[in-house]
């Protein structure tokens, strides 16, 4: 292995920026980019923009062409060495004569894992690791999240008052935020793999769970949209039904007649094996095996709560609204009560900002002394 240079910083950042062009569209793969460099020059570069189209590397390779002779390519993830829907990344390299690979974090993946850096190197090319590591674990923290844990890395969004209410007692809740607040949302649900809510927020709100900017939508895919109902009461009437991308139902029902008329609507129905939807985990895992990274929770103070209190809340984003409805509104969040303060569920500021007239605020968990 060879050293990390300031240069290598510089290029890799750049391969980065490339990556990050694929956070709407190259799921459930991640998002990879790629600079070749020759003599200090980017010579070609590529990112991986859909699963099944070529991977960042083989874009980059095919810009430099012959110029990719003696070259660095840098990588912002371990070059895959297994055939999957595409040729393994390694043998372009090798086959293009690269002389040097940087990459800055090892693939997770049980058929990547160290050996596509290994491979590498067997074939006489030196190889770099963990240049910006942490920046690109970010980058793809769903699927790190995934692949390394068996769970989608959770997401929990609300739009609130600052008095932390989300709805009147009588459930009116439009528009709490402004247009800019809403707008912001759109891009939180296109990079997500899924959508996820409760039947009674669905059915309540007749909401679509689907990327409504065509701005956006257009340059990625639709997320799959997640709907809990345990007694299966959706109605099939439901705008949900109708937007765009696939919707799945997770139910504890067994009523073939209900699950009949839900899939002729257009969705699919099933439930967890051995388990209730009422169980979180469980519902986190069937949502990985189904190669779900990012899962984005709109739901309400129930559902919300439960999340919170399970401890499966990865961020919390809370859009808040600079207006007042008094204590007998509707929380963002139903949870236990507590006895004392050393029980509350403590989370850290990572980022505060405007959006519009509104607050973003992002929040992660506070990891306890000895957790």
């Amino acid at each position: 292995m060879t050293a990390v240079t300031v240069e290598d910083q510089r290029f890799m950042a750049r391969a980065l920026q490339l990556a990050a062009e694929g956070l709407c569209s190259a799921d459930p793969n991640p998002c990879v980019g790629c600079v070749i460099v020759r003599d200090g020059k980017i010579v070609g570069e590529g990112f991986h923009a859909r699963a099944g189209e070529a991977h960042a590397e083989v874009v980059a390779l095919v810009a430099a062409g012959d110029l990719a002779i003696g070259a660095t390519a840098y990588v912002t993830l371990e070059p895959c060495n297994h055939h999957g829907r595409t040729p393994p990344c390694v043998d372009a390299l090798v086959s293009a004569r690269v002389s040097r690979v940087v990459y800055a974090v090892n693939d997770p993946n049980v058929s990547v894992r160290g050996g596509g850096g290994r491979s590498l190197a067997s074939s006489g090319i030196a190889v770099s690791v963990g240049c910006c590591q942490s920046a690109a674990r970010l980058l793809n923290v769903g699927f790190f999240k995934r692949v390394e844990t068996g769970r989608p890395y959770v997401r929990l969004k609300l739009a609130a008052s600052v008095d932390g209410r989300t709805a009147l007692q009588s459930g009116h809740s439009r528009w709490l935020t402004g247009d800019a607040a809403r707008a912001d949302v759109q891009q939180l649900r296109a990079r997500s793999s899924a959508i996820l809510s409760g039947f009674a927020s669905v059915q309540h709100d007749d909401s679509r769970l689907s990327v409504r900017d065509e701005s956006i939508a257009l340059r990625g895919r639709h997320p799959l949209k997640v709907i809990l109902d345990p007694m299966l009461q959706l109605s099939v009437a439901a705008r949900v039904l109708k937007s765009a991308g696939a919707t799945l139902i997770l139910t504890d029902s067994g009523d073939s007649d209900k699950c009949k008329r839900l899939v002729a609507a257009g969705a699919e129905v099933c439930g967890i094996n051995g388990h209730s939807v009422r169980e979180l985990p469980a519902v986190l895992g069937e949502l990985a095996r189904r190669h779900v990274n990012e899962l984005l929770v709109e739901s309400g103070p129930r559902l919300a709560g439960a999340f919170i209190a399970a401890g499966l809340v990865d961020e919390l984003i809370v859009y808040l609204a600079p207006h007042l409805l008094g204590d007998s509104a509707l929380p963002f969040a139903r949870l236990p009560l507590l006895s004392d303060l050393k029980s509350r569920w403590e989370f850290r500021f990572v980022d505060v900002r405007h959006v519009g007239a509104d607050l973003r605020v992002t929040l992660m968990p506070q990891i306890k002394e000895g957790g």
